[in-house]
C-alpha cells in the first residue's frame, strides 16, 4: 500500500490518446481572431495606443479613464507644473528597468562603461550622471500629464 492509501493497481477507464486530442480540438474552438495572420499592417500601433508615442517617455502610473466628460489627455506646460521635482522610488526603478532592457538590446550608451558590462550597473551608472535619456510623464488625476526629464528629476 501507497503512502496515499492506494495499491497503485487501478486501471483508468479512458486511454490518454483520447484526452489529447479532445483537448486539441477544443483549442482550435477557442480562436479569439487576434492571430497574427489575421493581423493587417496598421492594427499592430492602433492597438498598442499610446505606447507608442514616443520612444524616450516612461509612463508612471495608470493612464486616467476619465469620467462622463471623457479623458483630457492635455500636456501640462512646464512653467505650470505642481508636483515635486523629485523622482520617487518608483520612478527610478522605472526609469533603471527601462534604460537597462534598452542597453541590453544595444542601444547607445552615454557614460564610459570601462569594464562594466551588466545593463542595470550602466543604467545605474547614466543615472549618477544624470544622462538618461528618458522623460517620465506622471498622470494626474484630472486627466492632465506633466513630462519631467530624468535631469530635471532630483535623485
Amino acid at each position: 500500500m501507497s503512502d496515499y492509501g492506494d495499491d497503485g493497481n487501478e486501471r483508468y477507464d479512458e486511454p490518454m490518446d483520447d484526452v489529447l486530442e479532445d483537448e486539441d480540438d477544443d483549442l482550435q474552438e477557442l480562436d479569439d481572431g487576434y492571430g497574427v495572420d489575421d493581423a493587417e499592417d496598421g492594427d499592430v500601433a492602433d492597438d498598442l495606443g499610446d505606447q507608442v508615442e514616443g520612444d524616450n517617455v516612461v509612463n508612471i502610473g495608470d493612464k486616467p479613464t476619465g469620467g462622463a466628460k471623457g479623458p483630457k489627455s492635455q500636456r501640462i506646460p512646464k512653467e505650470k507644473r505642481t508636483t515635486t521635482p523629485f523622482m520617487t522610488k518608483y520612478e527610478k526603478a522605472r526609469v533603471l528597468g527601462t534604460r537597462a532592457l534598452q542597453i541590453s538590446m544595444n542601444a547607445p550608451i552615454m557614460v564610459d562603461t570601462e569594464t562594466e558590462t551588466d545593463p542595470l550597473m550602466i543604467a545605474i551608472k547614466e543615472l549618477k550622471a544624470n544622462k538618461i535619456p528618458l522623460v517620465v510623464r506622471r498622470y494626474l488625476p484630472d486627466g492632465c500629464y506633466e513630462d519631467w526629464t530624468c535631469e530635471e528629476l532630483l535623485q
